[in-house]
């Protein structure tokens, strides 16, 4: 058997004496001996055939055959069969992350496909090819919007996803950009305000006026604007987990940015372009190029050094799979489901707190009962019956998966 070593220990030797040090060990001096692990608690080396076995058992104890009302930010969508077989294809599933202008036309054309998709559903001019998630996307139009109007004061209304905030929170921390909530902020030096429609809670809410030079940003459901109007704004962001992503645990998600033509520049991210060649044939190259890995350095519009370009792909396979008509058809069903559903409840008595929603709404169970004990009871019927908001108010939504039946079964019990 050959062992291949990259360095040899008289590489390392020369190395160390090249830069002033007699062992590796002292490239680690700065950290304090209190900081480091000197060694990791861990268990005997298995042979392949028992790790199998192991980690095999260890998946059985998920359950993951649940009737699922759950929402607050990831929902379980209808995703087509030929979405997986064709996004598994070796063209397209990689380890590699295709940041450098010599990629492939073909995962070119496809970041251009994600864009322009994304600009048609928000009614904006300019989008980039994805990033992270929906909270990195909402905190990195922040960013932009304070290097457009060099501010650094932003407002963020109620009712955002709280696990947003918290991101947006972090960035704008370490941005020295000052944060103000709540329902409205007549502050006229603000760089921007940010308003979540549908916001957290399900709520249709209109957008903030403006009161003076700042940009608004809408953070939205990109699944609801196959039915609704686009909120008027300057920047549009959010996630695209219910286009063709499956929950996975938690991810990975995708977020996207979207803006005016004005604003483009200042987009974080990838940007692919649609040009011709010599040949006078369609040609995709990356444009607008300002990251980090492209020398800007401190220049640059954000540290983001990669983005979600399979999750992308998926996004354009499934929309590319239902069409137009079937993507509304898709997220109307889902409409359809959840005012079902919440009817049913207030049929039974419960309280529906939302006056205007799409597929997620929040209802208050009845006097003597506690929203934890009843989801709990719920799940042990087998249905997650959504997210306790406190002990009196649960968030609940419905898809175009939850047909009657699931349904009546909720309402049944």
């Amino acid at each position: 058997m050959y062992n291949f070593e990259a360095l040899s220990d008289k590489d390392r030797t020369q190395m160390c004496e090249d830069i002033g040090i007699k062992t590796p060990d002292e490239l680690f001096d700065v950290i304090p001996s209190r900081a480091r692990l000197n060694k990791l608690d861990l268990p005997e080396a298995l042979s392949e055939l028992e790790a199998q076995k192991k980690l095999k058992k260890a998946a059985q104890k998920n359950k993951t055959d649940y009737i699922c009302f759950l929402g607050a930010g990831a929902y379980k969508k209808f995703i087509p069969a030929a979405l997986f077989d064709t996004a598994s294809r070796y063209e397209f599933l990689s380890a590699y992350t295709p940041y450098q202008p010599e990629i492939s036309q073909g995962s070119l054309q496809i970041m251009y496909e994600f864009q322009t998709i994304i600009c048609s559903l928000c009614a904006q001019d300019a989008a980039n090819a994805s990033v992270y998630d929906g909270a990195s996307a909402a905190a990195e139009a922040i960013l932009m919007a304070c290097r457009i109007k060099r501010k650094n004061k932003a407002f963020v209304k109620e009712g955002i996803n709280p696990n947003y905030l918290e991101v947006i929170k972090t960035y704008l921390f370490a941005a020295d950009i000052e944060l103000v909530t709540g329902q409205d902020c007549k502050d006229t030096d603000l760089a921007c305000k940010l308003c979540q429609t549908p916001d957290y809670t399900g709520e249709i809410v209109d957008i903030p006026e403006k009161n003076a030079d700042e940009l608004i940003i809408a953070c939205t459901d990109i699944s609801s604007l196959s039915l609704l109007e686009p909120p008027k704004s300057d920047i549009t962001v959010g996630d695209f987990q219910t286009l063709g992503l499956s929950l996975n645990f938690g991810g990975p998600y995708g977020g996207f940015i979207a803006c005016k033509d004005a604003y483009k520049r200042q987009l974080p991210g990838r940007i692919a372009g649609k040009t011709v060649d010599r040949e006078g044939k369609d040609a995709y190259v990356l444009t607008l190029q300002a990251r980090e890995q492209h020398i800007r350095r401190e220049k640059a519009t954000s540290n983001i050094c990669s983005n979600q370009a399979h999750c992308a792909l998926c996004a354009v396979l499934y929309l590319s799979l239902l069409g137009e008509k079937g993507f509304r058809e898709v997220n109307y069903l889902a409409y359809k489901n959840a005012h079902l559903l919440a009817q049913g409840l207030k049929d039974k008595g419960y309280k529906i707190l939302n006056n205007n929603f799409f597929s997620e709404f929040v209802y208050e169970v009845k006097d003597g009962q506690n929203a934890r004990t009843h989801l709990e009871n719920l799940k042990e019927k087998g249905i997650l019956g959504g997210v306790a908001l406190d002990d009196k108010r649960i968030l609940t939504t419905a898809t175009e998966l939850n047909d009657t039946d699931e349904i009546n079964l909720y309402l049944s019990l």
